[in-house]
């Protein structure tokens, strides 16, 4: 399908999209890669009358680790997190979700920013700023705020940002190096988007017991979910095949997933508590960083 008509600006400073998208009266949209929000333009979901891209911005693009934790700049690609040796260390979860992602064109221009704002409740990078309790920067004309990932995600592809702020950045707390962690996702062909998928990490304390339980399900709900039961299931518990049982029972449970062509509600209730026993198992096999 073709486009609808639109106005193009490419600002070189973020003062200079903020102000942009203030005169839009809520008709002007930030673009970053464009590969969600042009498809979503394309079937006529959205018509805005401005798109402000944000290729010429400076520093948006930048990853910075140090002993606080990371800070992903809003324009950084996929790519660019894959590509990064560093993460593997300092953020191992995001790696591997972010593997997941789509194909290699994909990677090649989606960007972190784009993908929190798009809210896509199928989509990796929310989901994991949800359960490691990310904090959003923004900028807008009222200046600049900082949202808990918690707090941005209000419906399918809906936040809690104003018209005229664009997220600057992500950033994460420091990941312990005895953390543990496991990633599972299941889609009918690879790159597809998951009919379920499960993110969980935790501490163990000095009797191996888990402690700072946090456990994220993707695209089984109108937003990104934080399974709050399978983590009391886990937590406090030495995890091993009764506890990782309690805890799949109790993500199966939690979650009340739509059916659609692609799977019954039914089929996703079962694989959301089959993945999180997938993911708990690799945790407790993954060496330690």
């Amino acid at each position: 399908m073709k486009l609808p008509h639109f106005e193009y600006q490419a600002p070189s400073s973020l003062a200079d999209a903020v102000a942009l998208l203030a005169a839009g009266d809520g008709q002007a949209r930030p673009i970053a890669g464009g590969q969600s929000f042009v498809p979503v333009m394309a079937f006529r979901l959205a018509e805005p009358s401005m798109l402000v891209d944000l290729r010429n911005i400076p520093d948006l693009n930048k990853i910075e680790i140090s002993s606080g934790g990371v800070r992903i700049g809003a324009m950084v690609r996929w790519r660019d997190v894959l590509d990064d040796a560093r993460l593997h260390t300092a953020f191992p979860l995001l790696s591997a979700a972010i593997d997941h992602v789509a194909h290699y064109q994909i990677r090649n221009r989606g960007t972190v920013g784009g993908s929190l704002a798009h809210a896509d409740p199928a989509a990796e990078m929310p989901t994991i700023a949800l359960t490691c309790d990310a904090q959003i920067e923004v900028v807008g004309s009222h200046g600049k705020r900082i949202i808990a990932a918690a707090d941005l995600f209000v419906g399918p592809l809906m936040t809690s940002l104003a018209a005229d702020e664009i997220i600057v950045a992500v950033t994460f707390a420091a990941w312990p190096a005895t953390r543990r962690w496991g990633f599972q996702e299941f889609s009918r062909r690879r790159g597809d988007f998951a009919l379920a998928g499960v993110a969980v990490c935790y501490d163990e304390d000095a009797q191996g017991k888990a402690q700072n339980v946090r456990i994220g399900a993707i695209s089984v709900a109108d937003t990104p979910l934080r399974l709050t039961q399978a983590e009391t299931a886990l937590s406090g518990k030495p995890v091993d095949a009764t506890s990782i049982a309690a805890a799949a029972k109790a993500a199966s449970a939690e979650v009340d997933p739509a059916g659609d062509i692609h799977a019954s509600a039914r089929y996703r209730k079962s694989l959301v508590g089959t993945l999180l026993s997938r993911a708990l198992e690799d945790a407790t096999h993954r060496k330690a960083n």
